[in-house]
């Protein structure tokens, strides 16, 4: 059974985009995968992403996520919503990966703005209204030009929201003014993939966050969402002024690596890291040791 939803908040409030554990020889480890998923849920979660980038998408097999996404979904139950990444930049292989993450339990789809190949914004508009035709599951849009290369132009979110089951867009635009324009013109629930702007963009309209350092500061993240909720706005800012040296610390380099390095001093389930991503050398192991520490989190 899916967690309870509301159109407003469709996947939840507070998400994570969980990094996929590997054992020590490099194999998917699903037992770790489902320790880490019940300690984020435990911490204050109430979403996880799993098969995004920040769980290594492009070097997971089709079956190692089918996999992955039942484990998870096994491990939380109704205690969260579990959205499974099924973004390509193929068309036919989303449309695959979306149905077998329909069969494997998921609660919702994230769809990626197709990379590389660039398309315009008809190939974009036909990719994720194919993506959403493919199953019965609402679909979070995923819009991240620094990765993809094209961004979802307001006017194509906008249509986009007219189909019945894109009901969200993750944001990492990194552009406050389109947000406000698109969270005011497409009604779609909107949160936030880029920790930096987690509060500005609840300013304009968002409804809560999908994020990496949610790993780390969860409850952190929960109470800054519940002080802007509850309009203290001072307090939202001191907890987002609080964070940033953990927003910085944790994406000086990718931000896989440096959750890895992270869990792993915690004690968390995490392992190796599949090429081409590298474990962070002892400088930025010790780098990422001294932000986290004046963020609060002591690994």
């Amino acid at each position: 059974m899916a967690p309870t939803s509301t159109p407003q908040t469709p996947f939840g409030r507070v998400l994570t985009a969980m990094v996929t554990p590997f054992t020590a020889d490099g194999a998917l480890d699903l037992d770790g995968a489902q320790q880490l998923a019940a300690h984020l849920v435990e911490a204050g979660n109430d979403g996880l992403v799993v098969n995004g980038t920040t769980g290594e998408s492009p070097t997971t097999s089709d079956a190692e996520k089918a996999q992955l996404v039942k484990a998870v979904v096994e491990a939380v139950g109704d205690r969260a919503h579990v959205v499974a990444g099924a973004g390509t930049n193929d068309t036919a292989h989303s449309i695959e990966l979306a149905g077998a993450a329909e069969k494997a339990g998921a609660h919702g789809l994230l769809a990626v703005t197709p990379y590389y190949s660039k398309p315009p914004q008809e190939g974009l508009y036909r990719h994720f209204t194919a993506i959403a035709d493919a199953t019965e599951l609402p679909v979070m849009l995923y819009d991240i030009p620094g990765r993809s290369g094209v961004p979802i132009n307001t006017e194509t979110i906008v249509r986009l929201a007219e189909h019945p089951r894109i009901v969200a867009n993750k944001d990492a635009k990194g552009d406050l003014g389109r947000a406000s324009w698109a969270i005011a013109t497409s009604g779609l629930a909107w949160y936030s993939g880029d920790d930096m702007l987690n509060l500005p963009l609840l300013s304009v309209g968002a409804v809560g966050f999908v994020s990496v350092v949610g790993h780390v500061v969860t409850q952190e993240l929960r109470a800054l969402l519940e002080a802007h909720l509850s309009g203290d706005v001072a307090k939202a800012t001191e907890i987002h002024q609080k964070l940033l040296p953990v927003f910085t610390g944790m994406f000086r380099t990718q931000g896989v690596i440096t959750t890895k390095a992270a869990l792993a001093r915690l004690g968390h389930p995490a392992g190796p890291l599949r090429l081409p991503l590298v474990e962070l050398a002892p400088e930025e192991l010790d780098q990422l040791t001294h932000d986290l520490a004046h963020g609060g989190v002591h690994l």
